[in-house]
């Protein structure tokens, strides 16, 4: 009898497993194409970062590196590198956005040996793919007012966007970003290790935007503030004149720990920072960026968490709840990136955002 219970739970347990991995892979693919189809291919758009900027040059891995030896971060290696800043997710430099930092090991519009997105924050505004729709889901924007109800009943995003936004950012380039969900990381030694990636300015200068009190009430009012004076593209134009003048240059950064067989969930979990006593921050590579790249050419680029080595890729996840999730659901909405590019091909790319238009919108023309 023992042993047919056994079985039992055996049998149950992995029909279980099958059926959240068919839902992960059901919900990521249906994610996928919606965004194809009622965002990317009609309004010519990403899902977010709209509006940014963008430039190329090289990166350089350090010449002694401290973390853990990869072929692929071979000391003193050289790559061609663009980077693309933006804000997410308004057209108007001066609202409450969070900033982000995009990195291409390549001067390809998308084909590319290795892609990361980063955020400005440590902490993200949602854990999972189950959080990240519910997130979309519970925007209801109007005007730069939006997520009242998703702030209001997870506490947790709230604290991530105190965390993220940065209204007072002076540049794009003094900004700290965070890729915050870990990847995957075998080395040459051939230890299974988890890795987190940040960036920095080199010169470690003062990150910028940060509100040391933020309040909860008004973390969704993300409008110009009343009698701004800043214009609707200064992050664009002084980060435009920056690499004109000096060039941008900044530290990649990567945070690693051994992987254990028991490891508890909460490792993954991008809410949650490791201790960076344990875990230091180590220097990977120095980007520098000599070139601003026009804005057709900025708007064509894609990136993708698929465009990565095998021994550095996205974790595997096990349902629509599991942190791993974040990462699972961005490698399997590659068919909206087509269906833009699809759209320009249609259309023709976007005009760039205009100095004199609507403010506190998220869309042309709006």
């Amino acid at each position: 009898m023992t042993k047919k219970l056994s079985l039992y739970r055996i049998i149950r347990n992995r029909i279980r497993l099958w059926i959240d991995l068919f839902v992960l892979w059901i919900t990521a693919k249906a994610f996928g194409w919606m965004l194809a189809i009622f965002l990317s291919f009609p309004y010519r758009s990403r899902m977010s970062h709209n509006n940014g900027i963008a430039g190329q040059g090289q990166m350089k891995i350090v010449g002694n590196p401290e973390f853990p030896e990869h072929p692929f971060y071979a000391a003193g290696k050289v790559f061609p590198v663009r980077v693309r800043h933006a804000s997410a997710t308004f057209l108007d430099d001066a609202m409450n956005c969070i900033r982000s930092i995009s990195i291409k090991l390549s001067h390809n519009r998308f084909k590319s040996p290795f892609d990361i997105e980063m955020n400005s924050g440590q902490t993200s505004l949602f854990w999972s793919a189950a959080s990240f729709l519910k997130f979309g889901s519970m925007r209801k924007e109007k005007w730069g007012v939006e997520y009242v109800e998703y702030n209001r009943l997870y506490p947790e995003g709230l604290k991530g966007a105190q965390q993220a936004v940065r209204r007072h950012a002076t540049s794009f380039h003094n900004v700290h970003y965070y890729s915050k969900t870990p990847f995957l990381f075998v080395g040459k030694d051939g230890i299974k290790r988890y890795a987190k990636y940040r960036v920095k300015p080199f010169d470690d200068e003062p990150e910028s935007g940060i509100d040391n009190n933020p309040s909860d009430w008004d973390m969704s009012n993300q409008r110009v503030l009343p009698h701004e004076t800043r214009g609707r593209n200064f992050l664009k134009y002084e980060y435009e004149d920056r690499v004109k003048r000096e060039g941008a240059k900044y530290r990649l950064q990567i945070q690693t720990r051994i992987a254990q067989d028991d490891d508890d969930p909460e490792v993954f979990n991008n809410m949650i920072l490791w201790d960076e006593q344990i875990f230091p921050w180590q220097d990977l590579g120095v980007i520098e960026i000599t070139e601003v790249l026009d804005w057709k050419e900025s708007t064509r680029m894609g990136f993708s968490v698929n465009n990565m080595p095998k021994t550095l890729g996205v974790l595997p996840a096990k349902s629509i709840f599991d942190y791993n999730s974040l990462n699972y659901l961005r490698a399997h909405s590659e068919i909206a990136r087509k269906a833009r590019m699809w759209s320009y091909w249609f259309w023709g790319v976007p005009p760039e955002i205009p100095d004199n238009d609507n403010r506190n919108v998220s869309d042309w023309g709006k």
